[in-house]
C-alpha cells in the first residue's frame, strides 16, 4: 500500500495569465499533481481564495499558499494512504478549522484535494474517472451534454451585455463526439453572422472562449445566436440557455438591468418571456444569492425548465439541501473549487441528485490545463458539463480529455439524456 511521501506545490499561470498553485502529491508510485482554478464572479459564501495581496503581480500571487501547502498540510498529510480521499480532506478541514477555508486558502485545499485523488487512482490501478466513479458510488458511466459558452458578457468579457453566458446544449446529439461537433460548427457559424454584422474586429473572445461583440442587450444576442443554430444545420439537436450571473447587478434588493430597476417579481416575468420566446432549456442564477423568494417564486411557476443554482448555492452540501427543501431550484452547479474539497463536492452531488436534481460539472473562468473536470463529471455520470466554448487550450483539454475517455469506455460510452 502506497503512502504519501511528501506534498509540495509551485506558482502557475492560469488562463488569464495570473497566479494559481499547482499541488504535487508524491507516493511510492509516482507525482500527481492537480492545478486550481479561479473564478471571476464569485458566490459570498465560497471558499476564499488566497492571495499574498503584495505588489508582484499586482497582489494576487499564491507564495502564502504554497507555504501553507509545504508546512502544515505536507506535515499533516504526509504517511497517510492517499486511497483515504475522505479521511484525508476531512483532516484538511480539521487542519483549517475555517467555514470558508480562510486560513489555508480554498485553492491550497482544492490543489491538494485533487492531486490525492489522482494517486489514489494510481494506487487503484484505474483511470481517474472510474476511481471518481467509485468514491462517489457510481458504476455506469455517461458521456456529459456540453453546456457550451458561445457568448460571453457580464464578468466574463468587455461588451455592453449584463447576462454572463449564453450557451448551446447539443441535447439532441447521439454521442458525445457528436454533440462536440455541432458545438464547433455552431461556433463557426455563429463567428461568420458576427464578422457579417459588427466585422472581423468583433470576433475577439472572453474569458470562457465566447464570442463579446458588442451587443446592446439580451435580445439581440439571442437573436444571432438562434440564426447561428439554424444556419449550422443543426437545430433540431440545439437547446439554448442562459448565466444571468444576477448578483452581479443585485443591489439594495433591486436589480438593475438594461436600464431598469427592478422587482424579483418583475424580472422573473422579463425572464419568462424570453425563455417561452427562445424556448430556452436552462436558465443559471437568474436571481441574486441571498434573494431566497425570488428563487422560490420563480421555480415554482416557471419549475419545467431547468433553473440551476451557483452562487447561490457554492457546490455547498448545507446550502442544497436548504435549496432543495425551499424548492428554490431544480439543478445544482457543481465547482469542487467553490466548497475547499473533493470529498465536500461529492456530498453536494449526493444531496442533489437524492434531491431528485440535475448536477452540472463546470469550470471556472480562470482555468488551466488540468481536466480532472472532464474525469469527474464522467466519474458522477453528472449528464451535464459547462466547459467553455470549445476554442482556447485551458477548454479544449477538458473537451479533448471526454473525446479520449468515450474512446476507452468503446461500446459502453453512453451520451447522457438528462431531458429525456
Amino acid at each position: 500500500m502506497a503512502r504519501i511521501i511528501g506534498v509540495t506545490a509551485r506558482e502557475v499561470l492560469d488562463s488569464r495569465g495570473r497566479p494559481t498553485v499547482e499541488a504535487i502529491v508524491q507516493t511510492e508510485k509516482g507525482q500527481f499533481s492537480a492545478i486550481a482554478p479561479s473564478g471571476a464572479s464569485r458566490g459570498k459564501q465560497e471558499a476564499l481564495e488566497l492571495r499574498d495581496g503584495e505588489k508582484r503581480f499586482f497582489g494576487r500571487g499564491v507564495r502564502k499558499v504554497i507555504a501553507n501547502i509545504q508546512g502544515p498540510i505536507a506535515r499533516k498529510l504526509k504517511g497517510m494512504n492517499p486511497a483515504k480521499q475522505r479521511e484525508i480532506d476531512l483532516a484538511l478541514i480539521e487542519l483549517d478549522k475555517t467555514p470558508q477555508k480562510t486560513k489555508l486558502g480554498g485553492n491550497a485545499m482544492v490543489a491538494v484535494s485533487m492531486a490525492v485523488a489522482r494517486a489514489g487512482a494510481a494506487q487503484a490501478n484505474l483511470p481517474l474517472f472510474e476511481y471518481l466513479g467509485h468514491l462517489s458510488a457510481n458504476h455506469k458511466f455517461t458521456l456529459p451534454v456540453p453546456m457550451m459558452n458561445v457568448i460571453n458578457g457580464g464578468e466574463h468579457a468587455g461588451n455592453g451585455l449584463q447576462i454572463q453566458e449564453f450557451l448551446i446544449l447539443p441535447v439532441g446529439a447521439p454521442s458525445f463526439s457528436e454533440a462536440l461537433q455541432c458545438g464547433v460548427t455552431v461556433y463557426e457559424s455563429l463567428r461568420e453572422l458576427i464578422v457579417k454584422k459588427y466585422g472581423k474586429i468583433a470576433t475577439g473572445v472572453g474569458d470562457e472562449g465566447g464570442f463579446a461583440p458588442p451587443f446592446k442587450n439580451t435580445t439581440e444576442a439571442l437573436d444571432l445566436l438562434s440564426s447561428a443554430v439554424e444556419k449550422s444545420g443543426y437545430s433540431k439537436w440545439v437547446r439554448l440557455g442562459l448565466d444571468c450571473a444576477s448578483s452581479e447587478f443585485f443591489s439594495a434588493g433591486k436589480y438593475r438591468f438594461e436600464g431598469r430597476v427592478m422587482s424579483g417579481h418583475a424580472l422573473g416575468e422579463w425572464y419568462e418571456g424570453i425563455v417561452r420566446h427562445y424556448n430556452l432549456l436552462s436558465l443559471e442564477d437568474p436571481f441574486a444569492e441571498e434573494d431566497w423568494n425570488s428563487w422560490e417564486q420563480f421555480s415554482h411557476h416557471y419549475g419545467k425548465i431547468q433553473v440551476v443554482g451557483d452562487d447561490l448555492l457554492v457546490t455547498n452540501p448545507l446550502r442544497v439541501a436548504r435549496a432543495i427543501a425551499r424548492e428554490a431550484c431544480n439543478a445544482l452547479l457543481l465547482k469542487v473549487n467553490q466548497v475547499g474539497t473533493l470529498s465536500e463536492a461529492l456530498e453536494a452531488a449526493r444531496v442533489a441528485s437524492e434531491g431528485k436534481w440535475r448536477v452540472i460539472v463546470s469550470h471556472r473562468s480562470g482555468e488551466s490545463e488540468d481536466s480532472f473536470i472532464s474525469d469527474l463529471v464522467v466519474g458522477l455520470a453528472a449528464g451535464q458539463s459547462k466547459f467553455g466554448a470549445p476554442v482556447r487550450g485551458e477548454r479544449t483539454a477538458k473537451y479533448n480529455q471526454l473525446l479520449r475517455i468515450e474512446e476507452q469506455l468503446g461500446k459502453r460510452a453512453k451520451y447522457a439524456t438528462p431531458f429525456s
